[in-house]
């Protein structure tokens, strides 16, 4: 079993990142994502809704800053800003998620996210603000 999979409070098929590949600090490093063309968020087409990668930031920046899963429980995606899509992820794609703190203001944190697919092409980048919630 991998033991990411007990870092997130989110399951299938609301789980959208795969595992930790590389951490460089408090809330900072890649994590992996799969976009599989069976997925329920990807569609008919086999491609992966581009707004879906703000839940893939936000899952990929909860992951690595300790992924308690009563804090994800009970925090909350409080904003999102300065997405970017360059490309839409296809049935196939591995996703590179690479975050980072750029903000913490109390229970409040913001987070940069860039996404790359396994060629190193640009796929969307963008900011989420999250609440961490208190761990019941």
């Amino acid at each position: 079993m991998n033991p990411d999979r007990e870092e997130l409070p989110h399951v299938y098929p609301f789980r959208f990142v795969e595992r930790t590949v590389e951490k460089r600090g408090p809330a900072e490093g890649r994590v992996r994502a799969l976009v599989t063309g069976n997925g329920r968020r990807t569609g008919a087409d086999g491609f992966l809704p581009p707004l879906t990668l703000v839940e893939v930031v936000a899952q990929s920046a909860l992951l690595l800053d300790g992924g308690d899963p009563g804090i994800g429980r009970s925090g909350f995606l409080a904003g999102v800003s300065d997405f970017t899509f360059d490309r839409t992820p296809e049935s196939g794609d591995v996703l590179s998620v690479d975050v980072r703190i750029v903000g913490v203001l109390g229970p409040i944190v913001r987070f940069e996210g860039t996404v790359t697919d396994g060629e190193g092409r640009r796929v969307c980048t963008g900011a989420v603000t999250v609440r961490k919630g208190v761990a019941a």
